[in-house]
């Protein structure tokens, strides 16, 4: 049974060192610093931890894995502390196939490693934009037995202004706007934004999150039907470089 949910952010930025030598930049920090903390609290009562983050294909990311984060063109040494190596199982809701993470997956694995989650808790799942059934069906599969975290990696859009990776959009204000706005509301608005978030839309403003966003919200409709009602709270949410980064957290049942 899913028991706390915390979003990170996807940027390879959460992870110390890869920032550069500019602590006087305030953001990545932040993001970094709330991101350490939805993690630490949604893992506190889990038996086990499921890292769900997006990826070219729907995978549970089986075998040894380094923690490392060549897939950005950063090398280890670059890291500020020892990169792990770990070796994952699979999980129910997605076949399982050996192979080198992406960047989000890496960063929501280091992320809740950093918290004290030990690696025989943990599993890694990376999802590709699709069928929205589908990927709910993979949170329902996920969220049953054990009581379980969710760490959903992904950000909003990358295209808030002249400074954003990569084109600008028009509509990245409004769409993340409205996201973030729900989420602080609670309650059934929450759960339905996330729900409700247009998968093209999301695709051309690319927004990173929805489809771990859709593994969370099965996951939330398997729960029993006498289960508290889940209430997020928004720890960060910023829009850094021209890009939107939201730090949520879940907390489903004590």
């Amino acid at each position: 049974m899913l028991v706390a949910a915390a979003l990170v952010p996807d940027t390879v930025l959460l992870l110390p060192g890869v920032a550069g030598r500019a602590p006087e930049d305030p953001a990545p920090v932040a993001l970094r610093s709330a991101a350490a903390t939805a993690a630490a609290r949604a893992v506190a009562h889990a038996h086990r931890v499921v890292v769900v983050a997006p990826g070219r294909v729907t995978r549970c990311v089986v075998g040894s894995v380094h923690g490392g984060a060549g897939a950005a063109g950063v090398p280890d040494h670059l890291l500020g502390a020892p990169v792990p190596d770990v070796v994952l199982g699979p999980v129910p809701g997605a076949p399982p196939v050996p192979g080198a993470p992406g960047t989000g997956a890496v960063v929501g694995l280091r992320t809740v490693l950093d918290a004290g989650v030990a690696a025989d808790r943990l599993h890694l799942l990376e999802v590709a934009p699709g069928p929205a059934d589908a990927l709910r069906a993979v949170g329902a599969a996920v969220g049953t037995g054990a009581p379980t975290a969710l760490v959903l990696v992904g950000s909003g859009s990358a295209r808030h202004g002249p400074g954003a990776p990569l084109p600008p959009d028009a509509r990245a204000p409004a769409w993340d706007g409205a996201v973030v706005a729900a989420l602080r509301a609670g309650g059934t608005r929450a759960r339905e934004a996330l729900a409700g978030a247009d998968a093209r839309t999301a695709a051309d403003l690319a927004a990173t999150g929805w489809a771990p966003w859709q593994v969370l919200v099965g996951a939330l409709d398997a729960l029993p039907p006498d289960a508290p009602a889940p209430t997020p709270e928004v720890l960060r949410a910023d829009v850094w470089h021209g890009a939107a980064h939201a730090v949520v957290l879940w907390q489903v049942a004590p």
